[in-house]
């Protein structure tokens, strides 16, 4: 196989797809909310792209709650943004640890039974005033410590429901003044800020299985290329300062954050330290320059990968009507989801 994660066009797998997935040998998939028409038809494609590569391969998705939830009404429970979270955190510390934990068991609980295994959260970005709303109310606090402590309740309850956590955006996106999706941010705080917020928010962290990097320029590091093309960043702060030593894998090569062709933003990222690339928008062309560009999955990045997936494990049954009443309850007096999707 080889070390990219794939996006697909549509609900179901075309004849191209199914021979590009034979041939590429993506490492896994990620869905978006245009491959969604169902619970039934989102199980088929799950099962039709494992059967196009032949095995078990990882399927991904962004289920955080608040504005980033591709799993959505009727069919899946609305979910409250990180930032409802740090909000009962700062009324009592142990009701908004719970809820957290609790809500990402049932996330995991409407995505386990559709196949998929792996979702793109916990965040442990930190906000700063007059920084970009991109992260805005998906962050849990403004507090390092807040925001490691429900991230990790969040990974814990993943876990707990047999779903693997991605933690993101490595080394920090809460300061970046513009949105990476269309053009590539800069932050010029200097080292020991950042040591002592943006990074240390992930430190608690480090020992997740799998992260995504973030395309973001920090100029006291490396003035000119984001962290995920920088092996200076990679390096020194995501594997030495913050600790992590799980799979890393890129945030999508295609955002406008990124400078180059696919193919040479996609070497970039291995060059630097990722593990993995990861490209989402499910336009062939631009997959199969990703796939050109990829290299087989082997050496750390293979190890990574396989400890990753060693921990992907059945959940045990919940009652689940009564935890999803049991969370609402815990969460009501800092949000309510609009009628009718709950």
């Amino acid at each position: 196989m080889r070390a990219f994660i794939t996006g697909l066009a549509g609900p179901a797998l075309t004849l191209g797809e199914r021979q590009f997935l034979k041939e590429a040998e993506p490492w896994g998939l990620i869905v978006f909310q245009r491959n969604i028409a169902g619970p039934d038809a989102l199980f088929r494609l799950v099962a039709e792209f494992r059967d196009a590569v032949g095995r078990q391969a990882p399927v991904l998705v962004d289920q955080e709650g608040g504005r980033v939830q591709r799993l959505g009404p009727p069919h899946w429970p609305k979910y409250p943004p990180g930032a409802v979270y740090g909000a009962l955190f700062d009324l009592d510390r142990d009701s908004g640890l719970a809820a957290a934990r609790l809500g990402a068991r049932l996330m995991a609980a409407d995505l386990a039974p559709l196949g998929i295994d792996v979702d793109c959260a916990p965040l442990a970005d930190v906000p700063v005033a007059g920084a970009d709303p991109i992260i805005g109310d998906r962050a849990y606090g403004t507090e390092p410590d807040k925001v490691a402590a429900i991230a990790g309740e969040i990974a814990a309850g993943l876990l707990e429901g047999g779903v693997l956590p991605v933690l993101k955006h490595l080394p920090g996106h809460g300061r970046a003044t513009a949105d990476s999706h269309e053009r590539l941010p800069v932050v010029s705080a200097d080292r020991a800020t950042l040591e002592s917020t943006d990074f240390a928010a992930f430190r608690p962290l480090a020992a997740l299985p799998l992260g995504m990097t973030a395309h973001v320029v920090f100029t006291a590091i490396d003035p000119v290329a984001p962290a995920t093309t920088s092996a200076n960043i990679v390096q020194n702060v995501i594997r030495d300062s913050i600790g992590f030593q799980g799979l890393l894998m890129s945030d999508d090569v295609s955002m406008g954050a990124l400078s180059g062709s696919l193919g040479e933003r996609s070497r970039a990222a291995i060059t630097a330290g990722c593990d993995m690339l990861l490209h989402c928008n499910g336009k062939m062309p631009e997959m199969l320059a990703v796939a050109a560009a990829a290299p087989p999955l082997a050496g750390q990045a293979g190890q990574r990968a396989a400890a990753a997936l060693a921990l992907r494990k059945p959940a045990p049954p919940i009652d689940l009507a009564a935890r999803r009443a049991e969370f609402f309850k815990l969460i009501a007096g800092a949000w309510q989801p609009a009628q009718g999707s709950a």
